[in-house]
């Protein structure tokens, strides 16, 4: 084995590449199965298909293993904690994010908006993208100032909210009971989202406390960047052949 070889073996045992490699075997599994970034499961389609009336649990099962499986959901949270340290300002970003999603699911249902799931899901890639940038520094280098991180989490998050919403419209789902469904479906996400971000930040609190941290934090964000560029060319692809 080379000593580049030895070096990727060795990162790869840390806490950075554990976390990586994980998001990429689910990534990766994603897009062998053709389970795009909100699809929903066979067995779960039929479920909602075939209900009526205010079900709370199962909705919120259903949310929180949407959020759980979310792999694009997972790289843009990824993105936002990052550099985040106190839960002060990780709390902050995800209302934000968990505000902009809750706000377009349930508005692009009700009001039956409807937008090209292809779409969506390639620009919630490039949001992993932007993150993913914005964390090696890019745009200060490139323009010579900072975004507002906290807009563009809000942004995002009605993308991704959206992202969602087009997927439960193909379902005909029962107007009895669906607002309560919905909340109840938001409520599951929101937990799906804290129990991923919890694993995530106990692997980013280990890693944080070692000396790779620095050394490999542009590189795990360089992954993290070409996997949001694969999400939405396959998305855009999708979009042109289907």
């Amino acid at each position: 084995m080379t000593a580049a070889t030895h070096r990727w073996a060795a990162w790869l045992r840390t806490p950075a590449g554990v976390l990586l490699l994980g998001l990429l075997i689910l990534f990766l599994n994603g897009l062998v199965t053709a389970a795009f970034a909100h699809g929903v499961a066979d067995g779960d389609k039929g479920y909602i298909q075939e209900t009526s009336g205010f079900l709370f649990w199962p909705f919120l099962y259903l949310g929180a293993k949407h959020m759980v499986t979310g792999y694009d959901h997972l790289l843009f949270l990824l993105g936002v904690i990052f550099f985040l340290y106190r839960m002060k300002d990780i709390s902050i970003y995800v209302t934000l994010f968990a505000i902009g999603h809750s706000s377009t699911l349930l508005l692009g249902v009700l009001t039956d908006v409807s937008v090209s799931s292809y779409l969506v899901d390639a620009i919630i890639g490039l949001s992993v993208v932007y993150k993913a940038l914005d964390n090696m520094g890019a745009y200060q280098r490139w323009f010579g100032f900072q975004p507002n991180t906290k807009v563009a989490t809000l942004v995002f998050g009605l993308f991704h909210g959206f992202g969602l919403a087009t997927k439960l419209q193909d379902f005909n789902l029962s107007p009895d009971g669906l607002i309560g469904n919905l909340l109840a479906f938001n409520v599951g996400v929101e937990i799906g989202q804290l129990l991923a971000l919890g694993a995530i930040l106990i692997v980013m609190g280990f890693w944080r406390k070692s000396a790779s941290f620095w050394r490999h934090a542009y590189t795990a964000n360089v992954v993290v960047m070409t996997l949001g560029f694969i999400l939405a060319g396959y998305q855009l692809v999708g979009f042109f052949v289907a």
